[in-house]
């Protein structure tokens, strides 16, 4: 029988498989670098996209933030120009009380009774003057404690003096002014 060697094939074949898993090696170590790569390159296109979301919100908020700031500003200006609005408002409903207080002051003078100062505070009334006799200027406190417009009358002070030959009395006099029911409504 004649002898065959097959070491020289087998071999061969060991070494044409050790470089196939050798170029298989190579190949899944290149596949494996593209890999990794392509999704590292995957994540900074998503991180640079998040960015940019990150920067245009940050711009939006920013503007939103002026326009905050614009409308407290107009929200403050209203508040002010409200409470001037009522201010002016109040002074038009007031405009007629210093006429009835004037009308009512005359009306309720008795005679031999005459001012020489008048101060409102308020609805507070100071006034100064002079008369014939301390009797007047209780009959004036009478005449305005019933009046509809004036009211609380309180006596600071009466002081007789001797002016000349007559005798006469100098008081100072505070009342409260009165609203009518009327203009309440209104």
């Amino acid at each position: 029988m004649p002898s065959i060697n097959l070491l020289p094939w087998r071999e061969a074949e060991r070494q044409k498989r050790q470089r196939d898993f050798g170029l298989a090696m190579g190949f899944a170590v290149l596949a494996a670098i593209a890999v990794i790569l392509l999704t590292s390159l995957a994540y900074n296109q998503m991180l640079s996209a998040q960015n940019l979301r990150n920067e245009r919100l940050k711009a939006e908020i920013v503007e939103l933030e002026k326009s905050i700031a614009e409308i407290d500003g107009l929200e403050l200006q209203k508040e002010r120009l409200l409470a001037r609005m009522e201010i002016i408002e109040q002074l038009q409903k007031s405009r007629p009380e210093i006429v009835h207080l004037f009308d009512e002051l005359a009306r309720q003078l008795p005679e031999g009774v005459y001012l020489t100062g008048m101060k409102q505070t308020g609805a507070r009334v100071e006034i100064r003057g002079v008369a014939q006799s301390s009797t007047r200027v209780s009959a004036l406190m009478r005449q305005i404690d019933a009046s509809e417009w004036l009211g609380d009358p309180e006596v600071e002070r009466v002081e007789t003096t001797q002016a000349g030959s007559s005798r006469q009395a100098e008081f100072v006099v505070y009342l409260k002014q009165m609203r009518s029911e009327m203009e309440d409504m209104e």
